[in-house]
């Protein structure tokens, strides 16, 4: 009798030593030395996963990985993704992040006013982004900045940009007011892309969507360089001064030869342009220029914007920029 309990307490304390030995084997440390990202690939199951994970080194045994996973751990589906694993990560946390952890965002930031050339070469730039785009069409994508995952399709990308600004000027078309001189969104997005060129300064947007609203109502020519410079650069900066030729040539950009809103958006506009010109200033104003601080001064006669146009002319000589 002795005897088998001996017997038995002796295999009670293998059963032990092996459930012991089980589960440090599960939550205990692996063999992540340092702070690591893993790519969980789409389409991915546990086992290739556990496959992965030996074939890098980070854990001792797919096998052992896998069967520990089967009765200590969740059965829920990995994720696709890219995830970051700690150093000293056990096989349950690396199991457990994979199947409930966040995934890594990285982002990506389209500024106010940027041309849709330059959106284009920026996703093409950005080497965690996967396949081919075209350049976008210039207005169709709203400023802000977008999150991403690392593999990410560039057309993904583009495709949420694009959705946003269709989003936005839905929205805020409903909301604009009654003293709005355009007459639909993509007349908003036209002016809107105008108003981002001619002014940096946020405060003056609706001023300057004012006085340009002014123009619209009247029929007369707009005026903006920037409409003059798109043609020839599609957005990217000139770096030379205008041609006389260029200011005459009656394309349909160029609102220093024609009356009226160009034939396109000369850039992607925020919100707060589109807003500025959905709610322009009330103002009588139908010039402006420069004041030398980064701003504009604005007047309603040609004779007022005469004298204003001179003293910025003054203030450029004494700088020494013309």
């Amino acid at each position: 009798m002795r005897a088998a309990k001996a017997v038995v307490a002796a295999f009670a304390v293998i059963a032990m030593i092996g459930a012991a030995w089980f589960a440090s084997g599960w939550w205990g440390s692996a063999d992540i030395d340092e702070d690591t990202t893993v790519i969980v690939r789409s389409g991915s199951t546990l086992t290739s996963v556990a496959n992965m994970l030996e074939e890098d080194g980070l854990i001792g045994s797919a096998d052992a990985f896998l069967l520990r996973a089967k009765i200590l751990g969740s059965s829920d589906p990995v994720k696709a993704g890219e995830f970051a694993l700690p150093a000293e990560a056990s096989p349950a946390t690396i199991l457990d992040t994979f199947q409930h952890g966040d995934v890594i965002r990285r982002f990506l930031t389209i500024p106010e006013g940027m041309p849709s050339i330059l959106v284009y070469e920026k996703l093409m730039a950005e080497d965690l982004l996967t396949g081919q785009i075209d350049v976008p069409t210039e207005g169709s994508i709203l400023p802000d900045t977008y999150d991403f995952e690392r593999g990410e399709s560039r057309a993904a990308v583009l495709a949420r940009m694009q959705d946003a600004m269709t989003a936005y000027l839905a929205e805020a078309w409903k909301k604009r007011d009654a003293s709005a001189a355009v007459d639909s969104p993509r007349e908003a997005v036209i002016l809107a892309s105008i108003v981002e060129k001619e002014t940096g300064v946020p405060r003056e947007r609706r001023m300057v969507a004012g006085a340009l609203s002014n123009r619209v109502r009247i029929g007369m020519m707009l005026g903006a360089d920037a409409t003059t410079i798109y043609p020839i650069t599609k957005g990217k900066p000139l770096g030379r001064r205008i041609r006389v030729s260029e200011l005459r040539d009656p394309n349909p950009y160029n609102t220093r030869a024609i009356a009226g809103l160009p034939a396109g958006p000369i850039t992607n506009p925020g919100r707060e342009a589109i807003a500025a010109v959905l709610d322009p200033a009330e103002t009588k104003a139908l010039y402006y220029v420069a004041d030398g601080s980064g701003g504009h001064v604005f007047a309603e006669t040609l004779d007022e914007h005469n004298r204003n146009a001179a003293a910025w002319r003054k203030l450029r000589r004494e700088r020494g920029e013309m």
